[in-house]
């Protein structure tokens, strides 16, 4: 029996560090799609136009991860959809917008 508890936690131990870098590339391809789809309107550095397109430095305190990923697919507002982008197109760039 004491053996069963190292190797339970070896493997739980390795599956969270195999979790860690999946985090960082996805926010390295959200960084990349942001790039092609977003940084026309909201600029290369997120900072967005006063007025006219909004700021994105700060869009997690404004909306939770499940508005973020919607605004993405569905638009809104002057906001075209996005709805060529994948579901793991959107979670790339949601990871990146969190960063």
């Amino acid at each position: 029996m004491f053996k069963f508890i190292p190797i339970a936690a070896l493997s739980f131990l390795a599956a969270a560090l195999m979790a860690a870098p999946a985090t960082a590339q996805d926010a390295a391809a959200g960084a990349k799609l942001y790039a092609d789809n977003c940084s026309a309107c909201h600029g290369p550095d997120r900072a967005g136009i006063a007025g006219t397109f909004p700021a994105l430095t700060d869009v997690t305190k404004r909306l939770d991860p499940k508005q973020i990923k919607e605004k993405i697919q569905k638009g809104g507002g002057l906001m075209p959809p996005f709805g060529q982008l994948s579901p793991k197109d959107v979670e790339d760039i949601a990871a990146f917008l969190k960063q």
